[in-house]
């Protein structure tokens, strides 16, 4: 159940006001945004409630939520009567306000996603290939987009706001771990993804980092006590990773902050190697070919996979070694408060490497450090599409997820 709004309240802070302008209309687009961050973060709240948590008045915050209400943007539920005074009316989004699309591209699958307001998927399509090339996942989309704009009533196909591209970056470095031919990876080189799936789509796009996106997903959509400051992990093919410092998701000048997969660890032999050596479901996959299993299931879906109990177990202990020693060397580094633990995979596998994690850890040399708290994620195995299309839903709806908390 949510907290009350009465014991801790969220003043969201967006850009500093000379960088927004003084005008009237950029304003009120802001407090517009800080409305529907507060309500995507809170849950139904009444004018009252916004008003004391922003610190705007009455007035402005009755007309801004009377603006999204026509907007198609909230929803008005039932008045709720105190003791005293007129009653209330708390304001909720309108799932039915805006829709996203999200496109993972990953090493051995491509997802396309349609998801609303509320970042509920409302329509995915699939495609699985050996390696991705710029060619397959252009058409990919170009084959799959007009049955995913189709599957809304007419009437709100012009809510949708945007693309978020999700991927990993430097795809032509990676040929010989995944087996691709060079001349056709290098092919990412040249081609601007971004511009021809704007051209072909017709909408805005913005491309981010797989992991990244995936570390984003957890931040906008995610449920439970989201941390100020968090490493997140995910498994696919290879291991990527997030970081969240102080509310915000801190991207680098690149925008690869966290790409964890090249941490060097010690491996089960005391030999250092990189992390994603020990900590990909590629290496799981190996492990089951190895061991006379087929392992293309684990493209397919992130659901039902039936794997020797021996492999998993020796898998799971490897991944989170290799996962502990990461942690460790982050922790000396930043005060991170917790570490969250997502991915392709069945829940129940998550829990194993999670649970691993911690112990894993508590073996280490932690004199000097505060571990920090070891949990999942509570997006899943769709968080990198779930992810690309928060991107776009915050670029137009949200501001700065950077907060600073004040009492009530």
């Amino acid at each position: 159940m949510r907290q009350g709004t009465d014991l801790v309240a969220e003043k969201l802070i967006g850009e500093d006001a000379s960088r927004r302008g003084s005008n009237q209309s950029g304003m009120r687009a802001h407090n517009e945004r800080l409305v529907l961050s507060l309500v995507r973060q809170q849950g139904a709240l009444a004018k009252s409630d916004i008003a004391r948590m922003t610190g705007l008045s009455a007035q402005t915050v009755s007309v801004i939520m009377r603006g999204l209400e026509q907007d198609g943007l909230l929803l008005r539920g039932e008045p709720v009567r105190g003791r005293i005074g007129q009653p209330s009316v708390p304001m909720s989004l309108d799932a039915d306000g805006a829709f996203f699309f999200g496109l993972k591209i990953g090493r051995r699958s491509a997802d396309l996603i349609l998801i609303d307001f509320l970042g509920r998927e409302r329509a995915m399509r699939r495609r699985i290939y050996r390696y991705p090339t710029p060619g397959a996942v252009v058409a990919f989309v170009g084959e799959t987009l007009p049955d995913l704009v189709a599957s809304l009533p007419a009437g709100l196909r012009d809510r949708i706001g945007g693309m978020g591209v999700a991927m990993p970056f430097q795809l032509w470095n990676w040929v010989q771990v995944i087996g691709a031919p060079q001349s056709e990876m290098d092919a990412w080189r040249d081609r601007d993804i971004q511009a021809e799936l704007a051209a072909l789509s017709g909408m805005p796009v913005y491309v981010q980092n797989d992991a990244t996106a995936a570390c984003g997903a957890e931040l906008v959509f995610g449920t439970g006590d989201r941390p100020k400051d968090f490493l997140y992990f995910y498994f696919g093919y290879f291991i990527g990773g997030g970081l969240v410092l102080n509310g915000k998701l801190f991207t680098g000048r690149t925008g690869n902050a966290a790409g964890v997969g090249p941490m060097p660890v010690p491996g089960l032999d005391g030999r250092m190697q990189r992390l994603f050596a020990m900590a990909s479901l590629s290496t799981l996959g190996d492990a089951m070919e190895a061991g006379g299993q087929n392992s293309d299931p684990l493209w397919v879906s992130p659901d039902g996979w039936q794997i020797d109990s021996d492999i998993l177990s020796a898998w799971v202990n490897q991944a989170a070694s290799g996962l502990a020693s990461a942690i460790l060397s982050a922790a000396t580094l930043l005060e991170l408060e917790a570490i969250l633990i997502d991915g392709w995979m069945p829940p129940e596998i998550r829990t194993a490497v999670t649970e691993a994690t911690r112990l894993a850890l508590s073996h280490l040399d932690l004199s000097g450090v505060t571990p920090p708290l070891i949990r999942e994620g509570s997006v899943g195995a769709g968080a990198r599409a779930l992810g690309a299309a928060a991107v776009p839903l915050s670029q137009r709806y949200l501001v700065d997820q950077n907060a600073v908390i004040r009492e009530g």
